[in-house]
């Protein structure tokens, strides 16, 4: 099989310069704010787009360098195979999050609840459908009998970088 390329369609920009001590997910960035400067070449994809309250964001974790198969996640002690997890070593560090979008000026989206570092590059946008995307579980993995709502608390340390 051919690699894989793609080409960024904008970068991501939040608060967080370092990936320590920042949310591990979006409900952890609840309230924090961020803008998405969306390429020239791209911004006629942006029609509509502000009908939206939320969006998801596809990105590039271009500050992971190295994966490993097993990991030991945020918020438990236990080793995990990484498809398990949302570590952000990865074979293909792919990261999503769903966000909040405030509003839209030009080729400039003014989002919230960011959990990204800055300069993040962006491959896609997606709208966030509740009727499409929000499904309840029966079975959460590793994660049963856990506390999820500490994600929300959580904040990166140093596990995953290079």
């Amino acid at each position: 099989m051919k690699p894989i390329t793609y080409e960024p369609i904008g970068t991501i920009y939040t608060p967080f310069q370092d990936t320590h001590d920042m949310p591990i997910q979006a409900k952890g960035g609840k309230g924090v704010k961020g803008t998405i400067a969306i390429k020239p070449s791209f911004a006629e994809g942006l029609m509509d787009i502000g009908g939206f309250s939320h969006i998801i964001l596809i990105y590039h974790l271009h500050r992971s360098k190295k994966y490993s198969l097993t990991v030991k996640p945020f918020l438990d002690d236990a080793v995990h195979g990484v498809f398990a997890t949302r570590a952000p070593r990865r074979p293909n560090p792919i990261g999503i999050s769903v966000v909040r979008l405030r509003k839209v000026e030009g080729r400039v989206l003014h989002i919230e609840d960011v959990d990204m570092v800055n300069g993040t590059p962006l491959l896609d946008i997606k709208p966030y459908i509740p009727d499409i995307d929000a499904f309840q579980t029966k079975r959460t993995g590793w994660l049963s009998g856990k506390k999820t709502k500490g994600f929300r608390k959580a904040k990166s340390d140093r596990r995953f970088q290079s």
